[in-house]
């Protein structure tokens, strides 16, 4: 597999895995390579709010609509780690540039930025990534535990988060019925 071949695609959780933490997951992926991937969960709510991240990290948010905005499982790895997958007009501290359009950021100073109304246009705060050792994602897809698909700005920040994993299926253009979790690959 080439070097980041599924950087900036999705990985669609197909009805094979069983695992609670990834089942029905959207996964953004911002790093692939012979070392292993790297990605995020779109599509799985935590119970927390911007405002309790804020409160824990002591930020001041004066804008009760961003204070309001919903925290994403990014993945199991590093729960207490934050992320900010975001468009990519700007960069902060700890930005990786996964595309043209899309960065990932890890710093404290993009969510200051978030709590002030001067961050990126469009994003998403996570905690925690998803992460596969060197083949590992390979031999998963061997298996159809996931589907790919390309990435676009208007599923990764759709807001109908409960939709996202099936706007993602839909541009492959077939039934998922069609998919056994038995079946090899061509």
């Amino acid at each position: 597999m080439n070097n980041n071949q599924l950087k900036n695609q999705y990985l669609l959780a197909t009805p094979s895995i069983k695992d609670p933490l990834f089942a029905s997951s959207l996964v953004y992926v911002c790093e692939h390579n012979e070392e292993g991937c790297m990605g995020v969960v779109i599509n799985h709510l935590s119970d927390q709010t911007l405002q309790t991240l804020f409160q824990s990290l002591e930020i001041e948010c004066p804008h009760p609509h961003i204070q309001q905005l919903p925290v994403f499982i990014g993945g199991p790895v590093n729960l207490q780690q934050g992320f900010v997958l975001h468009t990519a007009e700007a960069e902060w501290e700890r930005t990786l540039k996964v595309s043209d359009e899309i960065s990932l950021t890890s710093s404290k100073d993009i969510l200051q930025d978030i709590a002030q109304d001067n961050g990126p246009a469009q994003f998403l705060v996570m905690l925690g990534f998803s992460g596969w050792s060197g083949g590992q994602l390979e031999e998963e897809l061997q298996h159809n535990s996931w589907l790919t698909a390309p990435s676009s700005l208007e599923i990764t920040f759709h807001p109908d988060i409960d939709h996202k994993w099936q706007m993602a299926f839909d541009t492959l253009g077939f039934d998922l019925d069609t998919l056994s979790p038995t079946t090899g690959n061509a």
